[in-house]
C-alpha cells in the first residue's frame, strides 16, 4: 500500500524517493502521517522543556539540525538532513547552508544591537527560516517552534501561541497565517507578529 498524500495550499508535497523513507510502513494517508507526526514533534518539545538554553546555542547550524531531527526523526529517515532536491518554495539546494549561516549571523546581531524587538526578532527568524525551507518537510512546524524556543528560552518570555490552532490543515488560521508570511515577504512583519502572539 502506498503513501496518499494530497497537500493542500501552501504545503510542501514529498517527492516519491522522499516517501520511500518513511520509517513507519503502515501509514498509508495523511491523516495518519499528521497523526504520527504531531506525536514526535510533541516529544521534540518535552526534549526542548529540559533544557535551558541561550539565544547563542538556539542559533546554531547543529541545533536548527537537531531540532528537526528530534521533531521527526521517528518518522522520516530524512528528518535533521538538508533537503537534496529543489521545491516549490525555498532557496535552490545548493545555497541551505549559506543561507542558514547569513540568517542566524543576522539573528545575533539584531539580538546584540537590538535592531527590534524580541518578538519581531523571533518572527523574522521563523519567516526567513521557513523561506530557506531547509528540510524535505515539515519547515513551517519547524520554524515556528524554533521561533517558540528563542522568545521563551533565549528572551524568557512567553512563547507564542500561533492562532492556537493547528495550522497544518485547511483553516481560517491557516489562511490567516499565509497571508501574514505574504506580508512578511513584503517586509511588513506586524501581521505575523500579531497573529503568532492571537
Amino acid at each position: 500500500m502506498g503513501l496518499d498524500l494530497e497537500f493542500s495550499n501552501g504545503q510542501t508535497p514529498i517527492d516519491e524517493d522522499e516517501k520511500e523513507e518513511l520509517l513507519i510502513k503502515s501509514i498509508s494517508t495523511l491523516g495518519e502521517l499528521d497523526e504520527f507526526e504531531q506525536h514526535n514533534v510533541e516529544k521534540a518539545i518535552e526534549w526542548t522543556l529540559k533544557r535551558k538554553l541561550s539565544a547563542d546555542k538556539i542559533l546554531t547550524e547543529d541545533f536548527v539540525i537537531e531540532l528537526h531531527k528530534r521533531m521527526l526523526g521517528h518518522v522520516w529517515k530524512w528528518a535533521g538532513q538538508f533537503r537534496t532536491s529543489n521545491k516549490n518554495l525555498g532557496v535552490d539546494k545548493l545555497e541551505i547552508r549559506v543561507e542558514l549561516r547569513k540568517l542566524l549571523d543576522d539573528c545575533k546581531f539584531w539580538i546584540d544591537s537590538q535592531t527590534f524587538s524580541e518578538d519581531e526578532i523571533a518572527v523574522r527568524l521563523s519567516h526567513r527560516i521557513e523561506k530557506i525551507h531547509p528540510f524535505t518537510n515539515g519547515n513551517g512546524r519547524h520554524s515556528r517552534l524554533l521561533a517558540d524556543i528563542l522568545v521563551s528560552n533565549g528572551f524568557n518570555k512567553q512563547h507564542f501561541t500561533w492562532g492556537s490552532v493547528n495550522l497544518e490543515g485547511p483553516n481560517l488560521a491557516r489562511e490567516e497565517y499565509l497571508s501574514a508570511l505574504k506580508e512578511a515577504d513584503e517586509n511588513n512583519y506586524k501581521p505575523l507578529i500579531t497573529f503568532a502572539r492571537k
